[in-house]
């Protein structure tokens, strides 16, 4: 009986030990999450900017495309972080779209956020 009663409360004397590393580890699958959707995100708007401009070939048109396939992002991200490149898109060339976003984290454990880039290529049409 002594044995039994020299081990009351080691498993909440371990638990307290454990949960903060647990809790740690929960916090970055959660910010990776919300840092690995935005960056899907940004990627799928610089494709749409970049088919855009590739069948219009107005650049104002493939930014608002992307500016617009971004919308789940809050703040959307704005115009000026949206670039193509180049300016003109002659049938065969490959035109590019960046955009760039600043991802604040959650809850500041790992730092105060991340800078993505979502960039995409594609060739202009005939």
């Amino acid at each position: 009986m002594r044995l039994l009663r020299s081990e009351r409360g080691a498993a909440a004397v371990e638990f307290a030990l454990v949960l903060p590393i647990l809790l740690a580890m929960l916090v970055g699958i959660m910010e990776f999450g919300h840092y690995y959707n935005a960056q899907l995100t940004l990627t799928n708007a610089a494709r749409e900017g970049a088919r855009s401009m590739a069948i219009t070939k107005v650049v104002d048109t493939a930014k608002t495309q992307a500016q617009s396939a971004a919308g789940s992002l809050s703040p959307v991200p704005t115009i000026a972080n949206i670039s193509v490149s180049p300016a003109t898109c002659t049938s065969g060339a490959t035109v590019t779209t960046t955009v760039k976003y600043y991802v604040p984290a959650f809850t500041g454990l790992y730092g105060p956020g991340l800078t993505l880039t979502g960039k995409a290529a594609m060739r202009c049409g005939g």
